[in-house]
């Protein structure tokens, strides 16, 4: 059976097509995966509402991906939205637009959901733990398998940031990561005697976009940086390198993906913060997120 899941994210919209049950000969094949950044957290304004304009563009995305998904033989269809229609106060609004232009009825993850979707599409099992970065918020999980310990939303996305603290040079990222300490640090408070595990999986495209920038890769073959791992040393050294050029330089920077290029330093901020707070020395990379997560969960594997 072929199956679509579409993903309204922050920063982006994303779909997984793949083959579920036994004709795929595993528990799930990935058949395709598609993404439009569309930027929806930016819609926001000060009382908490999306504009309509930005979410005319999303449901837009989210149209075209559910034709495609159609037009691929999609027996199912599936669509969750995450950080920044969860913070909307019109998410009704949001909700029924995307009903009329899509014809799918949006369900709304809760801040724990996103992150144990994180956790199981990233993980590859076992004992470990899993940073997923999204634009308006950033999870934290760790656990076993399909058990969790410990499954962290925080308020802390790189768009968030970015719309909240400027950097402009180096000086600058100390500032922004000790923002996104004390906010992580609100979140660990609730779990005083959590042990951290030695593996630790990154997901999300402050990710992949680090390990094109450190492998020297250009951003267009940046899905083949499964599996890339990532020091501190490497993430420091890039975040204070990226730092210092000024955005339309950053645009011209062959693993950076040009539209990532205002919000990517704030990205690397956040992952400092948590690599830092939580004694990571080294993260691997995970091109797999909440969207095969939630094909795991709903359909099983």
């Amino acid at each position: 059976m072929v199956v679509a899941v579409i993903g309204i994210g922050s920063n982006s919209v994303r779909m997984l097509l793949a083959e579920v049950g036994e004709a795929s000969g595993e528990k799930m094949r990935r058949i395709r995966r598609d993404r439009e950044g569309t930027r929806l957290f930016a819609g926001l304004d000060a009382q908490r509402r999306l504009s309509r304009q930005a979410m005319e563009t999303t449901a837009a995305a989210v149209s075209r991906m559910a034709a495609d998904a159609r037009a691929a033989g999609a027996q199912h269809i599936h669509l969750f939205a995450t950080s920044a229609t969860r913070d909307a106060a019109n998410q009704g609004e949001f909700v029924a637009l995307l009903a009329e232009k899509s014809g799918l009825e949006m369900e709304i993850c809760s801040g724990e959901q996103e992150a144990a979707l994180s956790f199981l599409g990233a993980s590859g099992g076992g004992e470990c733990g899993v940073i997923d970065i999204g634009g308006g918020s950033t999870e934290v999980i760790v656990g076993n398998g399909m058990a969790l310990r410990c499954a962290l939303s925080c308020q802390m996305g790189a768009v968030r940031l970015a719309g909240l603290y400027p950097i402009r040079d180096h000086g600058d990222i100390p500032f922004v990561e000790e923002k996104a300490r004390g906010i992580l640090l609100e979140q660990l408070d609730r779990h005083p005697t959590l042990s951290m595990p030695e593996r630790w999986y990154g997901t999300g495209g402050t990710f992949t976009t680090l390990a094109a920038i450190v492998r020297r890769v250009h951003w267009t073959e940046r899905t083949y940086m499964h599996g890339t791992v990532l020091t501190l040393a490497q993430v420091e050294s890039a975040a204070r390198a990226l730092a210092d050029m000024p955005t339309q330089v950053r645009r011209e920077q062959p693993g950076l993906q040009p539209n990532r290029a205002d919000i990517i330093v704030h990205g690397m901020c956040i992952l400092l913060c948590c690599m830092r707070t939580l004694g990571i020395g080294e993260i691997v990379v995970s091109e797999y997120g909440n969207l095969e997560g939630y094909v795991r969960m709903t359909y099983g594997g």
